[in-house]
């Protein structure tokens, strides 16, 4: 079969969502292509396998972005998943939503349609809060959404000492009020992850309308006359074309999707031009407008042994916790996150709204976890990330070949106020380090180090340290200006027949971690579609 309804390019969390609502009538024959492998591996389904996945080049894109002038002409890591379920199947599990002001500022640059309280039915509909139902929470969808079964107490020492310098505590990130310190809630069911392939595409697989292929790496999205009509991929080295009777919807993510677009004739014309790429549709603004969230750790060695570390002491009470994951009902270290407790602060009182946020790790952390060494260490480590940064990077292409990974330039901390914004981080982040009781068991500042402490050595620091937290968005924005590249129901200007779903749609970032809004903005757009095609 060669033929069907919709095409949706992408297994992740916008490919899982839309996959689900437009298979769930029966009405229209639906295709999935995956890049990469079935999501079958422990480590996607046992939460302490995240550590796992970081360095797992099978179900990792592991993207590196070009040597970055701002970084010291550092290469940033920038880890994506491959697989079913796309970065929901290796992230760290996290439900954020960000802040209402986030949503009604799309709405705000024209965006109908956008405002928070236009989308908060979708983010309610599409999970099930184990907390109950409420006006921010709902229940009986199919993302389970549950407060951690681990907590190692070290984070609520972390809990104590941010309350300690000033912040506010808080059971609930996304309710009325963003702001505060304590525990993430995590997409786990039963103390298992529950990703967007578990949640939306599992459980439908057995639908006779919905075909997935995996390991299928799309080439370039087929056209005539300005009208998407169909895909070319390849399985095992051969190439194979399947055509779309009404839309082809691409939800390859923030750095697959503009790549896409570009490998298809879609794009700025000088960038095509380069790679002898014909041009189909001239398009400014494909792959340009790319944000993230630029990310500082600070660490510290810690006089306690109920950490993760490779340690004697540590690995006794690792393996004890690890026993409740086998004996009482999936609970324990091996449903850990790592990061299960945090916050959303102001890094200056007089601040309107939070503007940093922290992940508290109970583990000395360094290189993205891949540094091993490190965890030789008794230690704590804190991430603190700038929420709106004003730094704009880009995705462009090496060459004509989908093989190739994207051209991805972060510009990361260019901004003058960005710099500043970070610096003020790293002191905010020290500052909750050194409150009690994490004070009390601190031992050295392993980074940035005692040795740094003015402003101009706390740059150089975020120069040769500083990463992103793996929330890339913006590269192929919904808009109606001239560097907009799909209108307000995610269609690609001057193009007919062809969508783009998925978080390079978000004109600005927001206030979060950012799978719970590309699920939201899937299930938004499917009931579109469904309407579009209703009889």
């Amino acid at each position: 079969m060669n033929n069907f309804d919709f095409i949706i390019i992408g297994g992740g969390s916008a490919g899982c969502v839309l996959a689900d609502k437009l298979s769930a009538c029966g009405k229209y024959q639906i295709c999935l292509l995956e890049a990469g492998p079935a999501d079958k591996h422990w480590s996607i389904h046992m939460p302490i396998g995240v550590i796992e996945l970081m360095k797992d080049k099978v179900h990792n894109w592991q993207f590196n972005s070009v040597p970055e002038p701002s970084q010291n002409n550092r290469r940033i890591f920038n880890p994506r998943g491959k697989t079913l379920g796309g970065s929901s199947s290796v992230n760290a599990m996290l439900y954020t939503r960000g802040q209402k002001e986030d949503y009604d500022h799309w709405a705000e640059l024209g965006n109908k349609g956008w405002s928070f309280d236009e989308v908060l039915p979708y983010f309610k509909s599409t999970q099930h809060q184990e907390r109950g139902e409420d006006e921010f929470h709902g229940v009986n969808g199919p993302l389970n959404v549950a407060d951690s079964r681990s907590k190692p107490p070290a984070h609520d020492s972390f809990i104590l000492s941010a309350q300690q310098a000033g912040f506010q505590l808080t059971d609930d990130f996304n309710g009325k009020n963003q702001e505060g310190v304590g525990y993430y809630q995590v997409t786990q069911i039963n103390g298992q992850r529950c990703s967007a392939a578990k949640a939306f595409l599992t459980p439908n697989l057995h639908r006779t309308n919905l075909t997935v292929i995996t390991s299928a790496q799309v080439e370039k999205i087929i056209t005539k006359d300005k009208i998407a009509t169909g895909v070319c991929y390849k399985v095992n080295g051969k190439s194979h074309h399947i055509f779309a009777k009404k839309e082809v919807l691409l939800s390859a993510g923030a750095f697959n999707s503009p790549q896409l677009l570009m490998l298809s004739g879609i794009g700025p014309k000088e960038e095509l031009e380069k790679h002898g790429i014909p041009l189909v549709h001239e398009l400014a603004g494909v792959g340009q407008n790319l944000q993230d969230h630029p990310d500082s750790v600070v660490v510290n060695h810690h006089n306690r042994s109920d950490l993760l570390a490779f340690r004697p002491k540590a690995a006794w009470w690792s393996y004890k916790q690890a026993l409740k994951y086998f004996k009482k009902k999936r609970s324990g270290i091996l449903t850990s996150v790592v990061a299960e407790s945090g916050g959303f602060i102001k890094s200056k009182p007089h601040l309107s709204r939070p503007d940093l946020q922290l992940h508290f790790i109970p583990a000395a952390f360094d290189d993205h976890g891949r540094n091993l060494k490190m965890l030789f260490n008794y230690g704590i480590s804190l991430h603190v990330c700038l929420l709106r940064p004003k730094s704009r990077g880009s995705v462009t292409l090496y060459g004509d070949n989908a093989n190739l990974h994207p051209k991805i330039t972060l510009n990361m901390l260019e901004h003058e106020e960005d710099q500043q914004d970070m610096i003020q981080a790293v002191k905010v982040a020290r500052s909750i380090l050194s409150q009690p009781p994490l004070s009390e068991k601190n031992g050295k500042e392993i980074f940035p180090g005692n040795n740094c402490q003015s402003d101009a050595e706390i740059l150089a620091f975020l120069k040769n340290k500083a990463n992103t937290i793996y929330h890339p968005v913006g590269t192929c924005k919904m808009g109606n200006d001239d560097m907009a590249v799909v209108d307000i129901h995610l269609s690609v200007h001057g193009m007919r027949n062809l969508r783009v779903i998925d978080a390079s749609i978000m004109p600005t970032l927001i206030s979060g971690n950012t799978n719970a809004p590309t699920i939201m903005i899937a299930a938004k757009i499917a009931d579109e579609i469904l309407a579009d095609y209703a009889d």
